[in-house]
C-alpha cells in the first residue's frame, strides 16, 4: 500500500505553529512610557475638576438634609383660599352680566375655589353649618329661616358664611381687578391680622346731619376677607338678632312680617351695623391702657393700616370712582376690585325720605355745598304758604318729567 503524504499543518492542528500578518507600525503605535501611564488618572481628575468648578451653577443645589425648598407662598396664602358670592340663582343660570362679573375672580385666581350660594340652598347651607353639626345654634338657624326681607337675609348670610368657613366675599356685582394676592401689602405681616376690610364712607363731616349722619362713616361690606371664626362676624349675627327683634316687638309682629325703611337697613344690618361691630372689636383687641379707636384713626388714610387685627385698606382698595372721600378712580395701582351697583334693586323696597319739593338729600353724593343748599330749601320750605308749597312741587315735577 502507498504510503499517504503527510497533510500540511492547519491553524487548527495541534502544535503548530501560527503565522501572524507582519504589522505596520504608525508613530502613534508606540507604547506610552511608564511614568506617562502612571500619570494618566491624575490628568483625567484634573480636567474633571476643572469641568465641576466651571458648571456649578448648572448642577441641582441641596439643602442640608437633602430636600428641596417650595416656591414661596404668595401674600395671603394663611387666609382661606375660597371665593364665595350669593344670588338669587345657580351660577349656570347667571344672565351675561351676573357671569362677566363673576368670571373675573375665576380668571385672576384660577387656584382659589369658588361657590355661590343660592336663594334655593342657602337654608341647606345654614342648617348644616349653625345647625348640630356645625355651631349648634339652633336660634340663629331659626332666625335665618323666620326672616323674610332679601337684603337683611343678604346681610346676615354674608356674616354667617365668613363666620363659619371664611375667605373672601363679593356681592354679586364686584368686579376683581387685581389678583387675590394683591389685597395683602407686603408691608403688613399676616399673622398681624385675621380680617380684610376697606373703607367706603369717610365724610365725618356731616355725622351730626339727621339723615347722612348715621352714613358718614362706614367700612366696606361688599367686598369682606375673613379667617374662619373671627368673632366680629359671630357677633354681627348676634346683634342683627337682638335688633329685628326689638323692631319686631316694637311694630307688635312677627319676625317674618316687619318692615323696614332705608336708613333701618342701613345701620340695622348693614355698612353702619358692620362698622359698629368692627370698631367695637378692634377696642376689645386694644392693649390696656392704650387710646380708644375711633373714626378718626382713618380720616383721611393714605395707607393701610392693622388696627386691633383687623388690616385695613384704603377707601380705593375697594371703593374707587364713588365720587367722594377722596376715593380716586378705578385706574388707580391701588384700586382692587369694582363695584357696579346692579345687583338687587333692594333701596327701592325700603323707603327713604324724599323730599316733595328737592327730593333725596343722598342726590348731592357727599357734595358740602349741595347739603347745605338741601338742608336750606328744606327748613325754608317749611316757612311757605301751601299755594307756595305746591308751586315749589310742581316745579321739582317739571323738572323730573318735562312732558308733564
Amino acid at each position: 500500500m502507498k504510503k499517504m503524504d503527510t497533510p500540511p499543518l492547519t491553524p487548527t492542528s495541534k502544535f503548530a505553529p501560527v503565522k501572524l500578518p507582519p504589522v505596520k507600525l504608525s508613530p502613534m503605535s508606540f507604547p506610552f512610557p511608564r511614568r506617562l501611564k502612571k500619570a494618566v488618572p491624575l490628568y483625567v481628575a484634573f480636567v474633571l475638576a476643572l469641568f465641576i468648578f466651571f458648571n456649578l451653577d448648572a448642577l441641582p443645589r441641596f439643602t442640608d438634609d437633602e430636600q428641596v425648598l417650595p416656591p414661596a407662598r404668595l401674600p395671603g396664602s394663611t387666609f382661606p383660599q375660597k371665593i364665595w358670592q350669593t344670588w338669587k340663582i345657580d351660577p349656570l343660570l347667571f344672565g351675561i352680566t351676573e357671569t362677566v362679573r363673576a368670571t373675573t375672580w375665576l380668571q385672576k385666581n384660577p387656584q382659589m375655589r369658588y361657590e355661590v350660594i343660592t336663594d334655593t340652598n342657602e337654608m341647606t347651607y345654614v342648617e348644616e353649618h349653625f345647625g348640630p353639626d356645625g355651631v349648634n345654634r339652633p336660634d340663629i338657624v331659626e332666625f335665618y329661616r323666620n326672616v323674610k326681607l332679601p337684603i337683611i337675609k343678604a346681610d346676615l348670610l354674608r356674616y354667617m358664611i365668613l363666620y363659619a368657613e371664611g375667605g373672601v366675599y363679593a356681592d354679586i356685582d364686584v368686579e376683581a381687578l387685581k389678583p387675590f394676592h394683591r389685597f395683602f401689602p407686603e408691608r403688613h405681616h399676616e399673622e398681624d391680622y385675621d380680617l380684610v376690610v376697606g373703607i367706603e364712607v369717610d365724610e365725618p363731616q356731616f355725622k351730626d346731619h339727621p339723615i347722612l349722619g348715621q352714613k358718614s362713616q362706614s367700612f366696606c361690606q361688599w367686598t369682606i376677607i375673613a379667617k374662619a371664626r373671627h368673632p366680629v362676624m359671630l357677633k354681627l349675627v348676634e346683634n342683627i338678632m337682638k335688633w329685628y327683634k326689638g323692631v319686631a316687638k316694637k311694630q307688635r309682629v312677627p319676625i317674618s312680617r316687619v318692615e323696614l325703611d332705608f336708613d333701618q337697613v342701613i345701620t340695622g344690618t348693614g355698612p353702619s351695623a358692620f362698622t359698629t361691630a368692627l370698631l367695637e372689636e378692634m377696642n376689645r383687641q386694644q392693649p390696656k391702657g392704650a387710646s380708644k379707636v375711633t373714626w378718626d384713626d382713618f380720616h383721611h388714610m393714605d395707607e393701610s393700616k392693622v388696627v386691633g387685627r383687623v388690616l385695613v385698606l384704603t377707601v380705593e382698595a375697594f371703593c374707587a370712582g364713588q365720587g367722594h372721600s377722596d376715593s380716586g378712580n378705578h385706574g388707580s395701582r391701588g384700586a382692587l376690585v369694582k363695584h357696579h351697583y346692579h345687583a338687587s334693586n333692594w333701596p327701592s323696597r325700603h323707603h327713604r325720605f324724599n323730599h316733595p319739593a328737592y327730593g333725596q338729600v343722598e342726590e348731592c353724593n357727599w357734595n358740602v355745598e349741595c347739603v347745605r343748599q338741601w338742608d336750606q330749601d328744606v327748613a325754608g320750605y317749611e316757612k311757605l304758604s301751601a299755594e307756595q308749597k305746591k308751586v315749589k312741587v310742581a316745579e321739582r315735577t317739571k323738572l323730573l318729567d318735562p312732558s308733564s
